[in-house]
């Protein structure tokens, strides 16, 4: 199975859940973007676990070091490389999955394509390998502003409760990220009840990008 996915904009990530580091090598960024590594950081921290009761609390800092294609504040045009340092995989905590699958990881399929895993966090099909994709997208939205394109999203269901509301400067202000400030409330209380009973819970994400030029999303 390939790390990498794109065409022009090719995101590769690296690293497991409970390896030294996780990251991401993106090839194709155009030269002379502004890249400001406050900007990744920022999404990063958006995505950083531990923020509230309804994510995992594991707890990573989540540092990123920009080691490539960078000089000066603007993008050269040549791969760009990003690291984030795990500092809080405690592996012994897993020891007991080592002969059995973990529920809602990709533990089985994973061994029955390989025919080894990573025990430790669901190795390469945790959540931990986000943190690529997330740098990645933080690229992305600079390259995509110079251009005038902006992007936002939110979580728009959890379960059977959906958003009616769109507004989303409140997607921010509660932790399922809910354009919808009513909705987000019951959402949580559907995420937390499911993890009462031992259970997960489905939900719906909703992006939308504007001011994208007209055929951008043609293939030839």
């Amino acid at each position: 199975m390939s790390s990498s996915f794109g065409r022009l904009f090719v995101v590769t990530t690296f690293g497991e859940s409970h390896g030294p580091a996780v990251g991401v090598v993106v090839d194709g960024m155009p030269p002379g973007v502004p890249v400001d590594p406050a900007a990744v950081q920022r999404e990063l921290d958006r995505r950083r676990p531990g923020q509230s009761a309804l994510t995992t609390q594991r707890n990573e800092a989540d540092r990123v070091e920009i080691l490539s294609g960078v000089f000066e504040g603007l993008s050269l045009g040549t791969p760009i490389a990003m690291l984030v340092r795990n500092t809080d995989a405690r592996s012994k905590d897993y020891d007991a999955l080592k002969d059995v699958y973990q529920p809602g990881h990709a533990d089985y399929s994973t061994m029955q394509k390989y025919g080894l895993r990573d025990h430790r966090g669901g190795g390469r099909s945790s959540g931990r390998e986000t943190v690529g994709r997330v740098a990645a997208g933080a690229l992305a939205r600079g390259a995509l502003a110079q251009a005038g394109v902006s992007v936002v999203g939110g979580t728009v269901q959890v379960g059977e409760v959906r958003a009616m509301r769109r507004d989303w400067a409140v997607t921010e202000k509660n932790p399922v990220r809910c354009p919808d400030a009513m909705a987000a409330r019951e959402m949580a209380e559907v995420i937390l009840r499911a993890r009462d009973q031992k259970d997960s819970v489905g939900g719906v994400v909703e992006v939308v990008a504007q001011g994208v030029p007209a055929g951008w999303a043609t293939r030839p």
